[in-house]
């Protein structure tokens, strides 16, 4: 009985463990990892692929008082179109809602 206690709760904290990693990574990892390649390193979007899909400056505070934090995480959840065009790719599939919640938090941080 003590064998079995033991060996559920081994269990149970890998994988507690493991889902708690998978939803911890850090919002300027998940930036390198899937944002800045449009919007840069510092979010002004004067990257190649920025510039080719007119990212707007993550940085400019008028933008930021224009933006809601529950439109940012609509845009980076379900992406961006315009003029029938898809402009950012939706990240639905790739980033849990806590890791979305976390990059708006980060894109707030840009503003200068």
């Amino acid at each position: 009985m003590i064998k079995s206690i033991s060996s559920f709760l081994a269990v149970a904290s890998l994988t507690v463990s493991s889902t708690f990693c998978a939803f911890s990574a850090e919002p300027p990892a998940t930036w390198s990892k899937h944002c800045k390649i449009c919007h840069g390193d510092d979010g002004k979007g004067q990257t190649k692929m920025g510039k080719k899909f007119k990212v707007r400056d993550l940085t400019d505070a008028t933008y930021q008082a224009s933006l809601t934090d529950e439109k940012a995480f609509t845009s980076i959840k379900e992406g961006l179109r315009q003029d029938g065009k898809q402009t950012m790719k939706p990240f639905k599939d790739k980033l849990k809602d806590e890791e979305i919640k976390q990059l708006v938090a980060f894109i707030r941080s840009l503003k200068g």
